[in-house]
């Protein structure tokens, strides 16, 4: 019976392509953007006892990664790839203000704005000198202009702009900015609920389909889809703005 380790070919060595390390750094939960301080409702089913450990967090991570996730932030990270490099920044500044419009709750849509901003500073900072940086001016220029009808910001516009400049798959920016989704989620759930350490990386190593399923689906969606979601999740994202006490801003 032949050895399958022995047999098979010797890997072959080489260096990383050059947007790996830097989408790594705009992915890493460790980025300042600020969503250690945020849950997208997370808290208020957590208040409710809905989510009270690992397998009924594991169960809202999986709603909210195949609705919210999918159908605004990553489907607008896959529209803004295009937009970018089709050089029309006026369908930018179009999928700006549809991704601040369809947050319907107001934390949210605080938020987006908020980690955006973040973003694009860090974003800015980090690919200093890059051609990613002469993109990320030009969307921070729109920014500029908010006061008279100009871009508010959004994280997923950021990295696909990030990414497009670096020449990094669309698809692995998307599954990226999931994934690091997913991750700031869970940190969050391990202080909130509280889960244990290792209970938090099984919850991520189970959502691991999910991401690439939402990431497949995102591929066929279209503009008419962006903005779909799960009624209960947009709901808890309302009335968390109410909640007597909170460890989260949204």
């Amino acid at each position: 019976m032949p050895n399958t380790l022995t047999d098979a070919p010797a890997p072959q060595w080489g260096e990383p392509a050059g947007w790996q390390l830097p989408l790594a750094q705009l992915c890493d939960s460790a980025l300042p953007t600020g969503a250690f301080s945020h849950s997208f409702g997370l808290e208020t089913y957590i208040c409710e006892g809905v989510v009270d450990g690992e397998a009924s967090f594991v169960s809202w991570l999986r709603a909210l990664v195949s609705t919210q996730l999918t159908f605004s932030e990553g489907l607008g990270l896959r529209l803004a790839f295009e937009a970018v490099a089709a050089d029309d920044w006026e369908a930018i500044a179009h999928l700006d203000a549809l991704l601040v419009a369809q947050a319907v709750p107001i934390q949210v849509r605080r938020a987006g704005v908020t980690m955006g901003r973040r973003m694009l500073t860090i974003a800015r900072l980090a690919l200093e000198g890059t051609d990613s940086d002469g993109l990320l001016s030009r969307y921070a220029a729109l920014a500029d202009t908010e006061d008279t009808g100009g871009c508010r910001t959004h994280p997923a516009i950021v990295l696909a702009i990030a990414g497009y400049a670096l020449a990094a798959p669309p698809a692995a920016v998307t599954a990226a900015y999931l994934q690091s989704s997913v991750i700031s989620l869970t940190q969050n759930a391990v202080r909130a609920i509280p889960l244990g350490q290792d209970a938090g990386q099984r919850a991520i190593a189970s959502v691991r389909d999910d991401v690439r399923a939402a990431v497949r689906r995102i591929g066929g969606l279209d503009e008419t889809d962006l903005g779909a979601a799960a009624p209960g999740i947009e709901i808890s994202q309302m009335r968390h703005e109410r909640q007597r006490a909170r460890m989260f801003m949204s």
